[in-house]
């Protein structure tokens, strides 16, 4: 069993981290590759440098069982993209603010291993979203998280038409609008009101971003359907984001067409790992904070 080692090497005291993982990795005689950003820091690392891998990223995630992401779920998604083309599963290491993607923490870090090598885990796939500007030549864009149609650096809404598998759905001025995966729901899509989604359905939401009307609240719609947005703005261009990472700019009036991608995330999970404790003991789901009781069964 082998696993590729990509860290965030901007986090503070992640080589110890690093060190950790190395050593759990010796202990049940498993092989690793490097990223080749830990070139720099080989005395530091303290392991047999005849032996070990350092290798760019596209190289990297070809030549392993297991991709282990160290850092938040920031970098959980950038490493997920890099190797979005790819079979291995992902094992994200929290290392950052909250840790959704990235669920396990480095207190667990042995048992994570243990199970591993016990084959005590599963692969549980997560959806991905494509898009494309029908009108502009351009390629397509990727996200795991969310795809996010917004004014960017103009002051005023943009006016968006909706429709869903060539259906007119409705038009508004907004902000914009997120267009999220089950996995992306406790993102960005959570904080314009949007719905909590257990990570497996399938499901596509769309999440108007301060919508200049009242009703207009985010809709659930089947992952079959293929969601085209008509985006027109004064401005001269309009911003895309995937997963707040990777941006586009397309003049205005731009045509978007986004739908479920051809490609799943794999997440490697254990019994240490529970979708609902994280949302109880991450983002407080549920928790009434006047009860003791319910802070006591966290």
């Amino acid at each position: 069993m082998k696993f590729a080692i990509i860290p965030n090497m901007k986090k503070e005291k992640i080589l110890s981290i690093i060190k950790k993982i190395l050593k759990e990795i010796a202990n049940n005689s498993f092989e690793f590759s490097l990223s080749d950003r830990l070139i720099d820091f080989k005395s530091k690392l303290k392991i047999d440098d005849k032996k070990t891998e350092y290798l760019p990223h596209n190289e990297l995630v070809k030549n392993c069982d297991f991709i282990i992401s160290i850092g938040g779920d920031g970098t959980m998604l950038q490493t997920a993209y890099e190797a979005r083309n790819l079979n291995a599963p992902l094992i994200g290491i929290n290392f950052g603010k909250l840790g959704f993607l990235a669920e396990f923490d480095i207190s667990n870090i042995s048992k994570l291993f243990k199970d591993l090598k016990n084959g005590k885990y599963i692969i549980e796939k997560r959806m991905t979203l494509e898009g494309i500007c029908l009108s502009e030549n351009c390629g397509k864009f990727f996200a795991i998280n969310d795809i996010v149609i917004e004014k960017g650096k103009y002051p005023k809404m943009i006016q968006m038409s909706v429709s869903v598998d060539d259906d007119y759905v409705t038009e508004f001025s907004a902000d914009g609008v997120i267009i999220a995966t089950p996995t992306g729901s406790t993102g960005y899509a959570l904080s314009t009101g949007g719905p909590v989604i257990q990570p497996t359905s399938d499901v596509i939401s769309l999440n108007p971003i301060s919508p200049h009307t009242l009703n207009m609240r985010p809709l659930v719609l089947s992952d079959t359907q293929k969601i085209t947005i008509e985006i027109t703005s004064a401005f001269e261009n309009i911003q895309i984001s995937c997963d707040g990472q990777r941006l586009k700019y397309f003049h205005s009036p731009a045509k978007i067409e986004i739908y479920k991608g051809k490609k799943t995330l794999k997440l490697v999970k254990t019994k240490s790992t529970n979708y609902f404790n994280t949302l109880r003991n991450k983002l407080h789901w549920g928790i009434d904070i006047r009860n003791e009781n319910s802070k006591e069964k966290r």
